[in-house]
């Protein structure tokens, strides 16, 4: 499966449309190459590994307290380092990120999300290689 994204629900967008054609051309394009015959070199790809769902700040009855902060919003895939501004609170204070390492956060405040709690997903950029394949 592909997942292209993010978009909010039910919204088509042109944009998100045209990139998911484009990859599943380039898979459809690598299916056909590989049953002619063609023989591949090795490659190196940066891809974003999942490491933890990250929910919202709550009070003790559950309830929500803080917001994405705008600093954070619409930033899926971009690096977030130790003392980021992540949260803001209704009383406008901001929670920073705390992390010993720079991260990658998407579906950030994904509203598909909420009942799952989470209000984005942290991942870590890793380089995957792979060898020859004929």
């Amino acid at each position: 499966g592909v997942e292209v994204g993010p978009q909010p629900q039910g919204v088509a967008r042109a944009d998100v449309l045209d990139k998911m054609r484009k990859i599943v051309k380039h898979g459809l394009d690598f299916v056909q190459l590989f049953n002619e015959g063609k023989e591949f070199p090795p490659c190196t790809i940066e891809v974003f590994k999942i490491m933890e769902k990250v929910d919202y700040p709550r009070n003790k009855n559950g309830e929500i307290i803080a917001i994405i902060h705008p600093k954070l919003q619409d930033q899926d895939w971009q690096p977030l380092k130790n003392g980021d501004p992540l949260f803001l609170t209704l009383d406008g204070e901001v929670i920073p990120y705390q992390g010993n390492c720079t991260v990658y956060p998407t579906f950030i405040n994904e509203a598909a999300y909420y009942e799952k709690k989470q209000a984005f997903v942290k991942t870590e950029k890793i380089k995957l290689t792979a060898k020859h394949l004929r």
